[in-house]
């Protein structure tokens, strides 16, 4: 039910360790979605562009995003899911750091979402407002400063798949990686 950009806050505690299972336990309705998440290495405030966040941009990491939420069946409106932190939960990032330089286009990073295996769900990075560093400049005009240093996820490139005990969840991301994840 959401139709517009939203933002909400990653924090440190919200990284899993690679390759470590995701705590079922401490999360009500979980699911997956795959993103594309960028490093700065600068500070960075708005106005912005593409070429501008591009430019401030140390790495770029594949992601699974694990969302969870207090909506039951994630039923809510752009208010209470920005009050429900975009529905953050835990962050696994990719093992491999890549420059943005070393991409032929961020637009054009392919993903492939398996559920045991078999394939669910496919995107590209242009799913993300058309590029990912155009949703990063949509956040800093609308008034958000990120330091250098700050990890941004751009959002969900396919719908989000539910993870239960026993599953996993693989993203296979075109130059960047893969990411597994394992309730």
């Amino acid at each position: 039910g959401v139709d517009e950009p939203v933002s909400g806050t990653l924090t440190s505690g919200m990284l899993a360790p690679y390759g470590r299972a995701v705590d079922l336990d401490a999360l009500i309705q979980p699911r997956v979605e795959p993103e594309i998440a960028l490093l700065l290495g600068q500070d960075l405030e708005g106005p912005a562009t593409v070429t501008r966040v591009l430019a401030a941009t140390e790495a770029v990491f594949a992601v699974a995003d694990v969302v969870d939420s207090r909506y039951r069946d994630y039923r809510y409106t752009a208010a209470d899911v920005v009050a429900d932190n975009v529905s953050a939960g835990v962050v696994l990032l990719g093992p491999r750091a890549v420059r943005p330089a070393d991409l032929e286009d961020l637009r054009l990073v392919g993903c492939v979402v398996r559920l045991d295996g078999e394939v669910v769900a496919t995107a590209a990075g242009a799913a993300a407002l058309g590029h990912p560093a155009a949703a990063v400049a949509w956040l800093l005009d609308s008034g958000v400063a990120l330091p250098a240093g700050s990890i941004v996820l751009t959002g969900g490139l396919t719908a989000a798949v539910p993870l239960r005990a026993g599953r996993a969840v693989t993203i296979e991301f075109d130059g960047l990686g893969t990411v597994d994840v394992y309730a």
